[in-house]
């Protein structure tokens, strides 16, 4: 198949890799996976044997007359501990390779079938300059933008760094969830390439 490059010929691409069916399930359990993975997961609060104190019984068992109670730190005692207390948890889920492979192709063809995909020969700013690449970007009609080159160009990032809608990721870097966050991904030809490298 063929795709459309902004600024020079159409190139011809692999059908697996931009044009293959959309599977939904699957690209929603590895932008779960990945978003899972993210998470910290170090809560943690204290059970009625963590709090400190409350060996001993606050009471005898009988012949106060008051409700029976063991230990000072009893759940429903002010300063007690908590009953299902959070524990730190491990999120990460497994996802094979071939199926994130897979889920990557699947993002990557909607977005070529949805004219999300603005492809163009090569993309760099000359200096570090924020006001230079938006300059740029407007004169392209794109404001929520994802930048992919196969490899990340300094004066670019550093360009890209203060705008709120705007990243600039390289191949390896490219995530399901960064790919779908955009209205627009701007890949360079070579990018375009290596994406058809790894996923092909």
């Amino acid at each position: 198949m063929q795709l459309n490059v902004n600024d020079a010929q159409a190139i011809e691409v692999s059908e697996l890799t931009f044009g293959g069916e959309f599977n939904e399930t699957l690209v929603h359990q590895a932008v779960v996976a990945y978003m899972a993975g993210g998470r910290q997961g170090s809560k943690q609060q204290k059970t009625r044997s963590d709090v400190r104190g409350g060996g001993k019984r606050p009471w005898r068992q009988k012949g106060t007359g008051r409700a029976r109670a063991g230990t000072i730190r009893s759940p429903i005692w002010r300063g007690g501990g908590t009953t299902f207390a959070a524990r730190p948890q491990d999120h990460t889920q497994k996802l094979n390779k071939k199926m994130y492979r897979a889920a990557l192709r699947s993002i990557l063809a909607e977005l070529v079938r949805t004219d999300r995909l603005v492809v163009v020969q090569d993309f760099a700013v000359e200096a570090p300059k924020t006001k230079d690449l938006l300059n740029k970007l407007n004169g392209m009609g794109l404001t929520d933008v994802l930048i992919v080159s196969e490899a990340v160009d300094q004066n670019l990032y550093l360009a890209a760094r203060n705008l709120p809608h705007v990243d600039v990721r390289d191949v390896q870097g490219s995530d399901p969830v960064s790919l779908i966050a955009y209205d627009k991904v701007l890949i360079t030809v070579s990018a375009v390439k290596k994406f058809e490298e790894l996923l092909g």
